[in-house]
């Protein structure tokens, strides 16, 4: 499909090419057209010159019959053919092509008095012809058009010629420009096929034009950004292959124990508690990538509805004020406004609370607070609810801000150092955001610990 269509340089040089060539074309038509015109105005012209000299010199009385043929010979040396007519009618003349051109009809005007300039076709050549009125009767000077324009064919075939190499400078310097112009597209057009093919060490020069070096900035870009993709892929499988293995190694070590009976009767019910606590865990992880896997498909499925985001809270107050109190761990729900009406789906926006607020739980010790607060905000560029839980644990750095949504990267950062788990959670919690219309954003908590901010769209009051 590419080599149908043709490569951008040979567009651009028959561009150029016919560019070239349609305004050397039009160049010599006006010039070919303004020369010969030229040519010929100046040519009347001094003919004309001429034959009003030869007139003036034919003298009058008895002499003027010599005087007149002495002015035809000199008119000969000038490569000028002449004729003319006496009084009583004969002509004179020694070329036959000005003896044509005195026709009788002009023969009569001379000798009447008048004057003659025109062209004429004679035998198939073209003449110019100046007629002049004498004492002695009349004169007529023909001379042969390529004659009188040799010097102007000679300037139109030069400015043809010099047209015609303007044409092939032309035609070899948009060749060259469109080399110039292609060759960073096309070392664009490699990379991007190097990219597709896997490679993602690639790297354009900026270079050429802006458009082009736009191009290239972009897929320097790409490339990075795949690069960075697909190494947080990687951890990211890597992440849960090891979270999967764990409490398979265990369920398998201890399911072996129990096939091959080398576990006391008084460790059967131990042995069984613990093949289930791993099997709770391994359920609650392939559940958390089933959730990821969902919200990441291209129609997950959402109901929204008219919802107050208040009573929405005061339902999660009731749950995990409970959960909360059985750790130790100060529950509070804040309302700072008497209802926050959005449209959304609520089952969601639970769904996404209760991730926040397991995670949250977590990591607070027991005697530190978890907070969670609905609010209206105005004076953005529209009003917005906002669900908002903080909590007293040990918080989130500066450099975690940025990467708490992604797939496992806090928790590969904190494995070891404070309970995660399975590190799903808040990228589940990101995707619902997005999935819900709204953002979700993380930051540092007055109580000490992280905090997390769900921002919807605000509707009226039903």
């Amino acid at each position: 499909m590419t080599a149908s269509r043709g490569s951008l340089s040979r567009r651009i040089v028959l561009l150029a090419v016919g560019i070239a060539v349609l305004t050397a074309l039009l160049a010599g038509l006006l010039a070919v057209g303004l020369a010969r015109t030229s040519a010929d105005d100046s040519a009347r012209r001094t003919l004309s010159r001429i034959a009003d000299a030869s007139a003036e010199r034919a003298d009058s009385g008895a002499v003027a019959r010599a005087s007149q043929a002495k002015a035809v010979r000199t008119l000969g040396a000038l490569g000028i053919e002449s004729a003319s007519i006496g009084r009583g009618g004969v002509v004179t003349s020694t070329s036959a092509l000005a003896r044509d051109a005195l026709t009788p009809a002009r023969q009569r005007a001379l000798l009447a008095g008048r004057t003659i300039s025109t062209r004429d076709d004679l035998g198939g050549t073209l003449v110019l012809l100046e007629g002049r009125p004498t004492d002695a009767g009349g004169i007529i000077l023909v001379q042969r058009r390529s004659d009188a324009t040799a010097d102007s064919d000679r300037l139109v075939r030069r400015v043809l010629l010099a047209l015609a190499i303007a044409a092939v400078v032309a035609v070899l310097v948009s060749a060259a420009v469109a080399r110039r112009l292609s060759r960073p597209l096309r070392r664009t057009a490699d990379a991007a096929h190097a990219l597709a093919a896997g490679q993602r060490d690639v790297r354009v020069p900026v270079e050429g034009p802006d458009e082009v070096a736009e191009v290239a900035c972009a897929l320097n870009s790409l490339s990075s950004s795949l690069s960075r993709s697909e190494g947080r892929q990687r951890d990211f499988l890597l992440s849960v292959s090891h979270d999967l293995r764990t409490p398979l190694t265990g369920i398998s070590g201890y399911a072996e124990s129990l096939a091959s009976g080398v576990v006391p009767p008084e460790e059967t019910a131990r042995v069984g508690g613990v093949v289930l606590t791993e099997s709770k865990r391994l359920e609650r992880l392939v559940g958390d990538l089933l959730d990821l896997a969902r919200l990441g498909a291209d129609s997950p499925s959402v109901t929204p509805q008219r919802t107050d985001l208040v009573t929405l809270g005061r339902e999660v107050e009731s749950v995990w004020s409970r959960r909360c109190a059985a750790v130790g761990v100060p529950f509070t729900f804040v309302s700072a406004a008497p209802d926050a009406w959005t449209v959304t789906d609520p089952a969601r926006v639970r769904q996404l609370v209760d991730g926040l607020l397991e995670n949250a739980l977590r990591v607070t010790p027991s005697g530190q607070p978890i907070v969670v607060e609905v609010r209206r905000e105005t004076g953005s560029p529209t009003d917005v609810v906002v669900v908002e839980v903080r909590d007293g644990g040990p918080g989130l750095t500066d450099d975690d801000l940025d990467v708490a949504f992604e797939p496992s990267v806090l928790h590969e950062r904190y494995r070891g150092l404070r309970p995660v788990g399975t590190g799903l959670g808040l990228a589940i919690v990101g995707r619902l955001a997005q999935l819900l219309g709204g953002t979700v954003e993380a930051g540092h908590a007055a109580e000490g610990g992280a905090r997390f901010t769900l921002r919807l769209p605000h509707a009226t009051t039903p």
